[in-house]
């Protein structure tokens, strides 16, 4: 039998000698907290090949999200994706999205926060039908915050059954478990993940930052590679630090490189660059 330090260190030693992914990333989850702090997380992407990155609202937290992703767009064309901001899912608040949906020329509406437990946030999202009828009607997912439970999933089934044409995006994993997300993606087909702020300054991780890739997190990955999206979710500024935008991009490549390469590539950018309709 080996011993169990045996095994942790071959472990280790198979964790440092996989190959990170060097491939193009499109950052399909992120923010800005002000007018600028864009700049420093362009500089960072060119840095790390991060060729593209969609930038949503905050849920209504920052009452300017529409001019600062129009400014970052514009200031950074073919870089900047814009998302059009979802401050609620009430009739007005559809309303005022599809106004940001035409101004941004988005390719996404979100992040709408559906279950939030820190901020008292409890939507059901077979309430959101005006805002999924909009994305259908306009060809664009809706992103959305959505801590999930058993009972926040099977409301969430029945938003998705009752909105096939619509594309959904659950953001964070939905914060897991792996075993429900593969659950749910099995059943609909309309249904996608991102994995952003799923890195080791969060719990729960994907990761640690020098440790492996969750193997149950691994296994839902390469078994549903074409449902998943790579993003980073950098929001508070001292996130757009640049030595902390260098550890965030460098554990996402690693994490990366430990998923089959045919899968990463999509995971990292293939899929993304289909659902929101880039070249």
């Amino acid at each position: 039998m080996i011993p169990f330090a045996a095994v942790l260190l071959l472990l280790a030693a198979s964790v440092a000698s996989a190959a990170e992914y060097r491939g193009p990333i499109i950052d399909a989850h992120g923010h800005v907290p002000n007018a600028t702090a864009v700049d420093a997380y362009v500089a960072a992407m060119k840095k790390h090949n991060v060729t593209r990155v969609l930038l949503l609202g905050v849920g209504g937290v920052q009452k300017d999200d529409v001019a600062w992703i129009a400014a970052a767009a514009k200031k950074h064309p073919g870089v900047v994706v814009p998302g059009a901001p979802v401050a609620d899912p009430s009739d007005a608040g559809v309303a005022k999205a599809a106004e940001a949906l035409d101004a941004l020329k988005a390719r996404a509406l979100g992040e709408v926060h559906g279950r939030q437990v820190s901020r008292k946030i409890d939507r059901d999202p077979a309430r959101f039908g005006k805002l999924f009828e909009l994305a259908a009607s306009r060809g664009v997912p809706v992103i959305i915050h959505l801590e999930l439970t058993d009972a926040a999933a099977k409301q969430l089934e029945a938003a998705l059954a009752a909105h096939r044409k619509t594309t959904v995006v659950i953001a964070h994993g939905g914060e897991g478990p792996p075993a429900r997300v593969e659950g749910l993606l099995a059943r609909n087909t309309n249904l996608f993940f991102d994995l952003s702020g799923m890195h080791f300054q969060r719990k729960p991780a994907l990761a640690t930052e020098t440790g492996p890739l969750d193997p149950a997190w691994k296994a839902v990955i390469e078994k549903h590679g074409d449902r998943f999206l790579m993003g980073i979710d950098v929001w508070a500024p001292r996130l757009f630090e640049p030595p902390t935008l260098d550890k965030l991009m460098a554990w996402t490549r690693r994490i990366l490189g430990e998923i089959k390469p045919e899968v990463a590539e999509r995971v990292a950018s293939k899929n993304a660059a289909a659902l929101f309709k880039l070249e």
